[in-house]
């Protein structure tokens, strides 16, 4: 089946929700920074410059991606997620690389993201995609171990 990646808008809030939810949860890694961005994706992503992507699988959301503006040109890549039936097809490869344009259009020069350690599939995926692994001292996140950037 084709996949299309699309912008979000909110009727696609409870599935930008529950996709990344499911992941999260299901290491364990669930944080109140994660529930306030998935609470009110409008206010904390789309409002303050960043965009958020959605892959599409005929009527069903089967990934999410999102960007978020951090000031001085940067983009944290985030919310970046592929449900269970639907991994190992590709789709993650074209939601990074939606976001990495973006970013590059709305004139961003580096993007970060934050990570953990047990994620392979996701690390491996960054750094074919050119993110290189740098000290993860200012994460928002208390389980988030690695932190990656790429130069746009």
């Amino acid at each position: 089946t084709m996949i299309e990646i699309i912008q979000y808008t909110s009727q696609y809030k409870n599935s930008f929700k529950a996709i990344n939810l499911e992941w999260l949860d299901g290491f364990g890694l669930t944080e109140s920074h994660d529930l306030q961005i998935l609470n009110d994706p409008e206010a904390t992503i789309l409002k303050t410059g960043g965009s958020i992507f959605l892959a599409k699988s005929e009527d069903e959301i089967v990934g999410t991606a999102a960007i978020i503006y951090e000031g001085n040109d940067m983009f944290e890549l985030a919310k970046m997620a592929v449900v269970p039936a639907f991994q190992g097809k590709g789709i993650s490869k074209l939601l990074l690389q939606k976001c990495i344009n973006e970013a590059k259009q709305k004139g961003g020069r580096k993007m970060i993201l934050f990570s953990n350690s047990r994620l392979k599939t996701a690390l491996s995926l960054y750094e074919k995609n050119g993110f290189h692994f740098v000290d993860p001292e200012d994460s928002p996140f208390e389980t988030a171990d690695i932190k990656m950037e790429l130069y746009l």
